[in-house]
């Protein structure tokens, strides 16, 4: 396996590459926010006519009215959060520049052979009403409540998994972590006393392109001072990288969220291990440009892990582009059949799983709780030993589970290194894929019609 979490899981990673270009994870899509009014109550009726287009991304057009619903909608998040906005014409800037790097990411995506059928799409919708604890009716009455349009909600869903399968393609399949910098890890933080502190940080980026002039360079710089000396001047941190920063989380403050110090970006570690709450850092150089931090706070998960864990066989069959899910579900009840007429459950899962368990017998070992992706969790906590669970949809595709054996178990240890290695995955694929994107950005044409009238 990839990972500890392969078979089932991935889903934190996602999140976080999602969070790179200002998306939110899929989980955080409901409940729904409260969109923007519609257009017809927002303005004139008569300015639906004054459409035009803004910007040109490679051979694709972003107009003024869709510049405009967006912009609406990320107001009433902001206040959702009581956050004060930027100047009009600089959250309107903002909200474009997010716009443009989402279409160069959706192109490439495209280019490169990545699809998402209507299948999933409405299956992860269904996870997300589930996740609310709402029946689908019940979340599409939601959505109209919200006057969210529910084609356009699936076009949003649809985005967010295009991006989470380009995560997976450039950055976290290309990830390698190694015993040693586990160790090297563990030692580090133990020898600072580290634990298993986390870090919640906000920052500003103030971007330099490729390839940048001596004078770009110089007035960037002159860009982050600005920034630097706004906040130290006590303006707020939160305003400043929502009207400053060229990060596409500028929008929400900057914020970066809850990260453990393997999860941090290199120019931030050494720098963050030596703020209190509340401080600023100077102004910070990385290729991407220049960088402020802000730690916002700090804590320590060190604690004694006692669970109760599961040793686990299964099967799986992939649903996807090639399998169907009706193909699949066939193919999940025969081998069902199958063991219910007394096959071994070893010799199937060899012959038959798409996991890389399978030449191991579907063996996936001790599991803890929080190891697999929910669906795949539900199954088999309600399993007696030896009992075969009937077919299991998750996200990966359908499942026959067998549970072994169960016991109570201290983690602490295993879970330390499960925690340090998923840490040093994923600050390592946030890197990657952060400079997938800006090079993806950088790389697109685009031509700005902004300032025409």
């Amino acid at each position: 396996m990839a990972s500890r979490r392969h078979p089932i899981s991935g889903a934190g990673a996602a999140a976080a590459a999602l969070a790179l270009i200002a998306l939110p994870a899929l989980a955080q899509l409901g409940p729904p926010r409260a969109p923007a009014p519609a257009a017809s109550a927002a303005v004139p009726p008569r300015e639906a006519l004054l459409d035009r287009v803004v910007a040109v991304v490679n051979d694709e057009a972003i107009t003024k009215l869709e510049v405009d619903e967006q912009r609406r909608a990320v107001l009433v998040q902001m206040r959702e959060v009581k956050m004060t906005p930027p100047a009009p014409d600089v959250l309107e800037r903002q909200v474009l520049e997010r716009m443009i790097t989402e279409r160069a990411m959706m192109q490439f995506a495209r280019e490169t052979g990545i699809r998402v059928d209507d299948t999933t799409i409405e299956r992860a919708i269904a996870r997300i009403a589930q996740e609310n604890k709402l029946t689908p009716d019940q979340f599409r009455a939601a959505l109209q409540r919200e006057n969210i349009g529910y084609a356009k909600y699936r076009d949003d869903v649809r985005r967010e998994l295009v991006v989470q399968r380009l995560r997976e393609r450039e950055a976290d399949a290309r990830v390698n972590v190694t015993d040693a910098e586990v160790d090297q890890f563990l030692q580090t933080a133990a020898a600072r006393g580290a634990g298993d502190t986390e870090y919640q940080l906000a920052h500003v980026l103030v971007g330099v392109p490729e390839q940048a002039s001596p004078d770009q360079l110089e007035q960037r710089r002159r860009r982050a001072d600005e920034a630097l000396a706004q906040v130290r001047s006590g303006a707020d941190f939160a305003q400043v990288a929502a009207s400053m920063s060229d990060a596409p989380d500028a929008l929400q403050g900057g914020s970066l969220g809850w990260r453990t110090a393997a999860r941090l970006p290199s120019v931030f570690a050494e720098v963050v291990r030596g703020m209190k709450p509340g401080e600023v850092s100077g102004v910070l150089r990385s290729p991407a440009g220049f960088h402020i931090v802000k730690l916002v706070d700090q804590r320590d998960r060190n604690a004694p892990v006692v669970v109760d864990q599961a040793r686990v066989r299964h099967i799986l069959i992939r649903v996807n582009e090639s399998v169907s899910e009706a193909e699949g579900k066939a193919r999940i009840d025969r081998i069902k059949d199958r063991l219910d007429t007394g096959a071994k459950f070893e010799d199937m899962a060899r012959i038959n799983s798409e996991d890389p368990s399978s030449a191991r017998g579907g063996e996936l070992g001790w599991v803890s709780p929080g190891d697999t992706v929910p669906e795949f969790e539900r199954a088999f906590a309600s399993l007696s030993i030896g009992e075969v669970s009937q077919p299991v949809r998750s996200p990966f595709g359908w499942h026959l589970i067998r549970v072994e054996e169960r016991r109570t178990q201290d983690v602490t240890k295993d879970r330390q290194r499960d925690q340090a290695r998923l840490a040093i995955r994923q600050r390592k694929a946030d890197e990657l894929f952060q400079e997938f994107v800006r090079q993806t950005r950088d790389r697109a044409y685009v031509e700005y019609k902004l300032d025409e009238r």
